[in-house]
């Protein structure tokens, strides 16, 4: 069974995030906040990361960035309301699978996810 790890300080995404990819068949692990997913990503295997650009304490590009340091090369696709150019590449240079404009086809994300996980 995959594994989703799903970060976003809105507690509202995390939930139908979760529920739509359980139905999906993966296992799913929330995390509101960086200290939270850098927990899990080093407790658990992951297979995929579902992170919010806009989190307070720790922005999503420094928790992807602390993600590649770790050397773990899993797909991140990132979620934000916010389409700076800035912001977009600098999470390129550390490896963005895709991301996702808020607010997104919850239908849309879960085809781009399952065609990731199941190359």
């Amino acid at each position: 069974m995959k594994k989703i790890l799903i970060v976003d300080d809105q507690k509202g995404i995390r939930l139908l995030l979760n529920e739509v990819f359980s139905r999906e068949g993966y296992k799913v692990y929330q995390a509101a906040n960086g200290v939270e997913a850098l927990n899990i990503i080093d407790g658990k295997e992951i297979d995929c990361v579902m992170l919010d650009m806009k989190i307070p304490g720790m922005n999503g590009i420094e928790i992807l960035k602390r993600i590649r340091e770790k050397n773990i090369q899993v797909p991140v696709f990132m979620m934000t309301a916010f389409e700076g150019e800035d912001i977009l590449n600098e999470a390129n240079q550390y490896g963005m699978t895709k991301y996702f404009r808020k607010p997104f086809n919850i239908l849309d994300v879960r085809d781009e996810v399952n065609a990731i996980l199941n190359k």
